[in-house]
């Protein structure tokens, strides 16, 4: 039997999101569903998105929080859907005894679907609906958009606040021009994922994840163009894991990010560079 049905998109899981889920779960007396979309609303009108986190990250959160299954839907069928007959065809095919959504949730053709709408037609459909107001911070409505500009401002110390966990990409190692190596300080390279919200360019207090064997270290990362070296055609994420120097090309890393060091400069010479590295490790260790 179907308890809820929590609507939304839920990009990041942060304490709105998190707000949310909880209201649908704890009110539940059987199974909760997750109803959202394959991809995020913006690339349907906008062309294009980036997100928080992996879909199957943001999924793993939900679950965490008592979601039994997510149904993933289409936007380009929700959007020419009427917001009548998106909630008849939901109801009709779970049967929930509660829908759930966020205080700003749209839905169907020209956005007509409100919180409102799910209200009126609740005691039509048999279900009841739980209203879920905005989560304020310092008087600010927590939102994707809000953590998503504190991610382009480098403010990983409030994003990760919000978001009750700390923002992290993944990728495999590659190979780079092993330039660290020759002045103490090996780096793993991992390509930054092409549709993940970009921090600016600076060096990031971090915790990594070997996620081949699940070994767990500190580690220090420098996202950017390496302007002392001149030697890379697109920017690249260069992590240095403190006190490890195994092989690992090939392997996942997830790197969790902590906090902003510095922003990435140009120095005179590599010695520079050392002596600027041996700070920025201190510093890492520190946070």
């Amino acid at each position: 039997m179907v308890g809820s049905l929590i609507l939304g998109f839920f990009d990041g899981i942060h304490r709105g999101h998190r707000a949310v889920i909880e209201n649908g779960v704890n009110n539940s007396c059987g199974k909760n569903l997750l109803i959202t979309f394959k991809e995020s609303p913006s690339v349907y009108f906008k062309g294009s998105a980036e997100y928080i986190y992996k879909r199957n990250e943001s999924y793993q959160k939900a679950i965490n929080l008592g979601i039994d299954e997510i149904i993933e839907l289409d936007i380009k069928e929700i959007v020419n859907t009427t917001a009548l007959d998106y909630i008849k065809d939901l109801v009709n095919k779970y049967s929930p005894n509660i829908i759930t959504s966020g205080f700003n949730h749209t839905f169907g053709y020209n956005k007509e679907g409100t919180p409102e709408l799910l209200q009126k037609l609740s005691e039509k459909y048999n279900y009841k609906y739980i209203y879920t107001p905005p989560e304020l911070y310092e008087n600010e409505v927590i939102s994707s958009s809000m953590i998503k500009s504190l991610l382009k401002e480098g403010n990983l110390s409030k994003a990760n606040l919000l978001l009750e966990s700390e923002f992290s990409i993944e990728g495999e190692v590659i190979h780079g021009a092993k330039i660290g190596r020759t002045i103490g300080f090996p780096t793993a390279n991992i390509k930054y994922p092409d549709n993940i919200i970009k921090l600016p360019f600076g060096v990031y207090s971090t915790d990594i994840l070997i996620k081949n064997n699940e070994q767990k270290f500190k580690g220090i990362m420098n996202w950017g163009i390496k302007p002392t070296l001149n030697n890379v055609s697109e920017p690249i994420a260069e992590i240095h894991i403190h006190n490890f120097d195994n092989n690992i090309y090939g392997q996942t890393l997830k790197v969790k990010i902590k906090n902003k060091i510095r922003n990435e400069v140009k120095f005179n010479s590599l010695e520079e560079l050392k002596i600027q590295i041996k700070k920025d490790i201190e510093a890492c260790l520190k946070s």
